[in-house]
């Protein structure tokens, strides 16, 4: 007898068992293994961002604002999307792509996350504890993926940074305030994730709130600061900034930086 199961990917998964030779004792047992074998391959599948994808489209105008209010009204499937982030862990068996869009995604979502749970609020930074650097709201361990608990800040600097190396990853996590890049109204998927990282890199650049910038002045967000040696690595800053930048800087223009606005990215 054989049958055929879909896996949830691209491949059908197809097995065979001969009632007529096999042991009937071993039969059961037989069964149990095969059951086995396909909840782990499907477990090392990645898990589908759609979710995630329509609520970013439902409650995330175009400019990157936040309708939290939406998202408490949404939050069971909010709770869903991230309890399937938690039970799908990644593993070597996916691709970069595939696991870099996974953090971000659970960055991003976890961040909505954080904020619907004590809305309203007016920053972020209000949710911080009182010892300076230590005891901030990127350091509260409430995410659980697979058998690991995290923070946001593990999220960015462990398993985006430090795995990946790439700075467009700064343009991708959103930390609910106003300077920081907007929210992508759409989930992050390894299928076009670089065309997606490449468009947030020019949307957070050509924004006048975000990054003033001009060929011989340029006044830009203090994130190109705070992680300068992440753009710097391969060149200049503006070597990284003309990559992105709605105009071409000179190699000698001014460089200054915009002070950090921490408030809500509310949609109100």
């Amino acid at each position: 007898m054989c049958k055929g199961g879909d896996n949830g990917s691209q491949f059908r998964v197809v097995y065979c068992i001969n009632f007529d030779t096999m042991n009937p004792k071993k039969i059961n047992l037989s069964l149990l293994f095969v059951l086995i074998g396909l909840g782990a391959f499907a477990q090392s599948n990645a898990p589908s961002h759609e979710a995630f994808d329509k609520l970013l489209r439902k409650h995330v105008l175009e400019d990157g604002r936040v309708n939290y209010k939406g998202f408490i009204q949404d939050s069971v499937l909010l709770n869903q999307y991230l309890s399937a982030l938690s039970n799908h862990p990644p593993n070597k068996t996916w691709s970069a792509n595939e696991d870099k869009a996974f953090w971000i995604n659970a960055y991003n979502a976890f961040t909505i996350k954080l904020i619907i749970d004590h809305y309203p609020v007016k920053s972020i930074k209000d949710l911080a504890g009182s010892i300076y650097k230590i005891n901030t709201p990127w350091d509260i361990q409430f995410i659980k993926i697979g058998n690991d608990t995290y923070d946001l800040n593990n999220i960015e600097h462990a398993m985006l940074r430090r795995v990946y190396n790439d700075p467009r990853v700064h343009f991708a996590v959103v930390c609910a305030s106003k300077s920081c890049p907007k929210l992508l109204n759409e989930a992050y998927v390894a299928s076009k994730l670089d065309e997606q990282l490449d468009q947030a890199g020019r949307d957070f650049l050509k924004n006048a709130f975000r990054n003033n910038i001009s060929s011989d002045k340029a006044s830009i967000s203090n994130i190109f600061k705070w992680y300068k040696g992440d753009f710097t690595e391969e060149g200049t800053l503006i070597d990284f900034l003309n990559k992105y930048a709605p105009v071409k800087i000179k190699a000698n223009a001014e460089i200054s930086y915009i002070d950090y606005d921490w408030s809500l990215n509310d949609w109100l």
